[in-house]
């Protein structure tokens, strides 16, 4: 099957893009101190010329404990803000788009390096998995400040030039573990009973960044059912339940949802083949984003333990973007891999393409 309509330009709001791939955030940790060097902007740069948009790794918004290493890149200060400008004009240099993914990590372990942030980590309840302590529970104030925080990142963001925002709300991070009733013990406005009580704090994010950047910046939400602490975990069990969850995002602000699964073939629910981007377009009548081992056998998960994962037709992808359940492609671990795997689709170069191994992520080239 050709990937011929792949590759038709999309327009929303103030964004154009010359085709649907979108490279998904990828965590590199190659920012010394939190400052993204001339090498990221070169990685970035690299890839800007083959995909219609990138979204860059996860960049934190200004908490003292909101990430878990120390070479993840910030989105805040003058020197993390004066390394984004260099990776955003560079980009711009080779005719791309470029959203920053921005991030609060939450309760997390620990990373491997024994590295620790100047204060606990922090979530709605100080849990890091269901009855399991690992942090603190965060203040009203906390929240508000955080709330903040994002805002003024999206702010930074427009001012840099940057093309859109997109807001990590998946994978067991700070807003998922909001929405996650197993780590979510509130008993104030931001926890309840309901998947739409727990999202109150992701909704006012989405409104600070909507007074941030205004109404023609795209804004992304990143979601996903799933979380790394446990795969099995479903926050929305039906359609009904999706869209009570999903339409208060677009209320608020949200252009697009980039729907998160582990692998995109895979159904949301029973008695449809839809995955949770076509549900997501369904339920809402927003643009959304699939992702999950696109082009790739294996998923990424069984990556990091060391799985490698070979090259993969894209036909089942295409039938369903032709059938409309989505606008929009992410792509991760091929684009680590080869940065022309785009060229090489649109081409028909089949036989030149990549697999991918986790010591792809020992480089940034």
């Amino acid at each position: 099957m050709s990937a011929d309509a792949l590759f038709a330009p999309f327009s929303l709001k103030s964004l154009t893009i010359k085709n649907r791939f979108v490279m998904a955030p990828m965590t590199r940790q190659f920012s010394p101190h939190g400052v993204p060097t001339a090498e990221v902007a070169a990685y970035y740069g690299r890839r800007a010329s083959e995909v219609g948009l990138i979204v860059s790794e996860g960049t934190m918004v200004n908490r003292p404990s909101a990430a878990n290493s120390p070479n993840i890149p910030t989105f805040h200060g003058e020197a993390a803000l004066d390394g984004w400008q260099n990776v955003i004009d560079t980009v711009h240099a080779q005719a791309g788009k470029m959203a920053p993914q921005l991030w609060h990590m939450g309760i997390v372990r620990p990373h491997a390096s024994g590295w620790l942030p100047p204060t606990p980590f922090e979530g709605p309840s100080g849990l890091v998995m269901p009855g399991e302590p690992g942090g603190a529970a965060m203040s009203e104030n906390d929240i508000a400040d955080t709330i903040a925080a994002f805002g003024r990142a999206a702010g930074e963001a427009k001012h840099l030039g940057f093309d859109a925002i997109e807001i990590h709300g998946a994978h067991g991070y700070l807003l998922d573990q909001f929405f996650w009733a197993g780590v979510n013990e509130r008993t104030d406005r931001y926890g309840g009973p309901s998947l739409v009580e727990r999202s109150r704090f992701a909704v006012e994010v989405v409104k600070a960044i909507r007074a941030a950047v205004g109404e023609a910046m795209p804004i992304i939400l990143r979601l996903s059912q799933w979380k790394q602490q446990d795969f099995t975990v479903k926050l929305a069990q039906t359609p009904d339940e999706l869209a009570a969850w999903l339409l208060p995002f677009s209320e608020a602000g949200v252009d697009v949802f980039h729907c998160s699964q582990r692998r995109f073939w895979e159904p949301e629910f029973e008695g449809s083949d839809l995955n949770f981007a076509g549900w997501a377009k369904r339920v809402t009548g927003k643009t959304t984003i699939t992702v999950g081992s696109v082009g790739l056998s294996g998923e990424f998960i069984a990556s990091f333990k060391g799985e490698s994962s070979h090259p993969q037709p894209l036909d089942e992808l295409v039938r369903r973007f032709e059938r409309g359940d989505f606008d929009l492609v992410g792509v991760g671990r091929v684009l680590v891999a080869d940065p022309d795997w785009v060229s090489k689709i649109r081409e028909g170069r089949t036989d030149e393409l990549k697999g991918y191994a986790r010591e792809s992520l020992k480089t940034l080239w």
